[in-house]
């Protein structure tokens, strides 16, 4: 993968990122009051950076070779499409919350716009896992079924669960783009498929990040489930197996643990961490987020 394909991938990303959300700061679909939501401070702030943030990323990825860009903008856009379904339609009476609280609701036979998110997201990180994993091994021989099948699981698991982690990670300013731009550079100079995606997740990342840290802008449940599914969707295109099976245990243990603590405060007791997460924002002293406070 060339150099100049991954500079043009980020460059297309931020770019993108940027028309768009300025085209939808005078045209929002339903209005402007329909994006707004209350953030930590009490003050009002824009989800519109979610969709913007979800066109650069498709934009950046069309660039990558054909099984790449495919498996990026099918990942992309259905952590978009089902998060901004949760951001809009989300039932403001329904007090579940966390992927706990979504899937029991499944259990029990009611479909909230959460469980639909968690059905959809996971529905298209299988086709995302199945388009990025190859049905011929590096030799050139046609794989068994049932081991293709199984990096398919393993490889979805990931995307699912990488959207839904860096959608956790939104709680606070410029922390979800902080964390998916961290991630995303190792992928970036590596020599795997997936370095056009994570190219496009820094490049969108970069476009976004002055309007989050001001808290004008935030990412929502669309913007951040489309750049970790696409993050996720880089490190399946990239990773061997024993790198993606890492990556999973950490992405479900820290979901896991999110359910229990709050990220919140874990990091402000970690100097390292804090120094991190209050780079670029304002000084804020408010209450750490309950365990499990995601859309």
């Amino acid at each position: 993968m060339s150099v100049t394909r991954r500079l043009v991938a980020a460059a297309a990303a931020r770019t993108v990122t940027a028309v768009v959300r300025a085209v939808l700061e005078e045209h929002a679909p339903g209005g402007q009051q329909r994006w707004l939501r209350t953030n930590h401070r009490g003050e009002p702030v824009s989800m519109l950076e979610g969709p913007a943030v979800a066109a650069g990323v498709l934009a950046g990825a069309l660039v990558a070779p054909g099984r790449a860009a495919a498996a990026t903008v099918v990942a992309t856009a259905t952590g978009a499409a089902f998060g901004i379904v949760d951001d809009l339609a989300e039932d403001v009476e329904d007090r579940r919350k966390g992927l706990r609280g979504h899937i029991g609701a499944l259990a029990q036979g009611r479909v909230t716009t959460g469980g639909l998110k968690v059905l959809g997201i996971g529905a298209g990180a299988l086709v995302t896992a199945a388009i990025a994993t190859p049905r011929t091994s590096p030799s050139g021989a046609r794989r068994g079924l049932l081991g293709w099948g199984a990096d398919v699981a393993l490889s979805g698991a990931l995307v699912a669960t990488s959207a839904n982690l860096v959608n956790l990670l939104d709680l606070r300013p410029g922390r979800a783009l902080k964390a998916s731009t961290v991630a995303a550079l190792p992928l970036v100079v590596g020599p795997g498929a997936g370095a056009v995606p994570a190219a496009s997740v820094v490049g969108a990342s970069a476009a976004a990040a002055g309007a989050d840290l001001a808290e004008t802008d935030m990412l929502g449940d669309g913007g951040a489930n489309a750049l970790g599914a696409a993050l996720g969707a880089a490190v399946v295109l990239s990773a061997p197996r024993p790198v993606r099976l890492a990556a999973l245990a950490a992405t479900v243990g820290l979901t896991l643990a999110s359910e229990k603590v709050s990220f919140t405060t874990v990091i402000e007791s970690t100097p390292v961490l804090r120094d991190v997460d209050r780079w670029g924002r304002r000084p804020v002293h408010a209450p750490a987020d309950p365990p499990g406070d995601e859309g």
